[in-house]
């Protein structure tokens, strides 16, 4: 693992954090932002293995569906963990009719642990 993608995991990990402490305040909207964020930064550490950075969120995700989940490098429910989370947090950054529900929040945190330790998990396994 390079360190630029060491840092990046652990950026994701401090993400995941405040999003249970989000949580915990009953903040469900910041809290999906915050998971969001965690499976974000660990998709771009992955995309780093393939020299691949991008400036737009949507690339990121796109890319990491291409590069990892079609070709079953990562099993094809993390992209859609990612993506459900993207949706989600655009809804609870941008939108102010409805609150994200405590359950899905909880559901976007509890998918971006898995995220972070299984692509932690495969990072350490190649370097």
């Amino acid at each position: 693992m390079t360190d630029k993608q060491r840092k990046l995991i652990e950026k994701a990990k401090r993400s995941a954090v405040a999003a249970e402490m989000l949580m915990r305040a009953n903040d469900t909207d910041f809290a999906v932002s915050r998971a969001y964020y965690a499976m974000f930064y660990t998709a771009e550490a992955l995309l780093l293995e393939k020299g691949l950075t991008f400036s737009k969120h949507s690339a990121v995700v796109a890319s990491f569906g291409q590069h990892f989940a079609a070709t079953g490098e990562v099993p094809a429910e993390y992209h859609r963990y990612l993506m459900d989370a993207q949706e989600d947090r655009n809804a609870s950054d941008y939108l102010t009719e409805d609150r994200i529900p405590m359950e899905r929040s909880q559901e976007h945190i509890a998918r971006a642990r898995m995220f972070i330790a299984a692509i932690e998990r495969m990072l350490l396994q190649r370097s």
